[in-house]
């Protein structure tokens, strides 16, 4: 029998851990999950308005811890650091993935017109990013509006989490019919999935359950 993967998910504000070890328990039960969890790197992401080279060596670092204590692969869930999350998968050989890596490869394969809702500023930018990038490399076109739903964060920590999902879920209902694929940029919201799909009138993707599904490809095939 094969020793489980040890898995290192690396986080930026606390609100990403339980969605993500929520979609581990489901899909892939039998990886080790660890949290690494920093969150002044949203807070400093937020005053900064992105990321910044001293913040992308601070992600550099993290995911170096992460793989001398054996990772077998990393994820990040906190969408503000592309740059220091593509600089760690340029010098390991093991798995590094974005957090929404796996979602936009989904999102692009449906086509069309795409929205990705966000609850954090920064988010909007590395999400268009992610999709061009990725749209470049696939040699395909992509039209992505990244979609500010304010008031949503502020609600989640303030531990009021049926606010957060009804500012989420208006945001979905405003859309529907302008895009053929609407998404979560973010971690953190997916609690506001199923009212939100009610709205929208269709399936949402999420990014913790297409980067769980990613990983247990990479790492099992």
């Amino acid at each position: 029998m094969n020793p489980a993967k040890r898995i290192f998910l690396i986080h930026a504000t606390r609100i990403a851990i339980d969605p993500i070890g929520a979609a581990f328990a489901q899909d892939w039960p039998e990886a080790q999950c660890f949290d690494l969890w920093d969150d002044s790197l949203s807070k400093d992401a937020g005053k900064a308005g992105g990321s910044t080279p001293a913040l992308d060596q601070r992600i550099q670092d993290l995911a170096g811890h992460a793989f001398r204590a054996d990772a077998d692969a990393v994820l990040f869930t906190c969408s503000a650091f592309s740059s220091g999350i593509e600089a760690c998968q340029r010098r390991y050989d093991r798995p590094v993935l974005k957090p929404n890596e796996a979602m936009v490869r989904e999102a692009l394969a449906h086509g069309g017109r795409i929205a990705a809702l966000t609850t954090f500023g920064p988010a909007g930018a590395a999400i268009v990013s992610d999709f061009e990038g990725e749209a470049r490399r696939l040699g395909q076109a992509v039209d992505i509006t990244p979609i500010l739903c304010e008031g949503a964060l502020s609600a989640l920590h303030a531990g009021d989490q049926a606010s957060h999902d009804a500012v989420i879920a208006a945001a979905a209902e405003r859309l529907r019919g302008d895009y053929q694929v609407l998404c979560f940029a973010q971690f953190s919201m997916t609690s506001a999935k199923t009212a939100s799909e009610a709205a929208w009138g269709d399936a949402v993707l999420t990014t913790p359950t297409s980067a769980v599904a990613e990983l247990r490809r990479l790492l099992e095939s």
